[in-house]
């Protein structure tokens, strides 16, 4: 089982040439757009990275339902738009190593095995905006805590911005 702190920090370049890699697993963030997308509204609350990192598709998905959920049962659906910025486009890969007795005489061919695609990630860069919530005035606060939820779910250090529209 691969764990996400192996991935968080970028250890090579990105690997996004899905053309050449046979079985790379669907993306699991099933929506970017959420709630009332046609009107405009006056606050805009972003959740921002403070650092780089990678991000993989399940804690976006995991962040992404948290957030909606809160905005669905606080607020009505038809009072705020909630978006995630970033899709994962990054193929993730894993040479699985064997374990146990032999294992030293078979892993020495293959150090740098190019590995079977296991997931995806999406690549943030700092101050890159992740997700955001436009709402009216009075939904600010309601939002701030819906970020704060997602923001749980992330791997890496985030902040919450609100600001207002001209």
């Amino acid at each position: 089982m691969v764990k996400g702190r192996n991935y968080r920090i970028p250890s090579s370049s990105p690997y996004t040439r899905r053309e050449y890699i046979d079985g790379v697993p669907q993306p699991k963030l099933v929506r970017l757009d959420m709630g009332n997308t046609k009107a405009g509204f006056p606050c805009r609350v972003e959740l921002v990275a403070k650092e780089g990192g990678q991000i993989r598709d399940s804690a976006l998905e995991s962040a992404r339902l948290a957030a909606n959920k809160y905005l669905e049962t606080s607020l009505n659906v038809d009072s705020y738009h909630f978006r995630v910025n970033l899709y994962p486009h990054i193929v993730l890969r894993e040479h699985k190593m064997q374990t146990g007795a032999g294992a030293d005489r078979l892993s020495q061919g293959m150090r740098r095995a190019f590995g079977r695609p296991i997931g995806t990630a999406a690549r943030v860069s700092p101050g890159q905006v992740i997700a955001f919530v436009e709402v009216n005035e009075d939904g600010v606060e309601k939002a701030c805590e819906a970020l704060k939820r997602a923001a749980y779910k992330i791997p890496i250090e985030t902040a919450i911005i609100v600001s207002k529209k001209s």
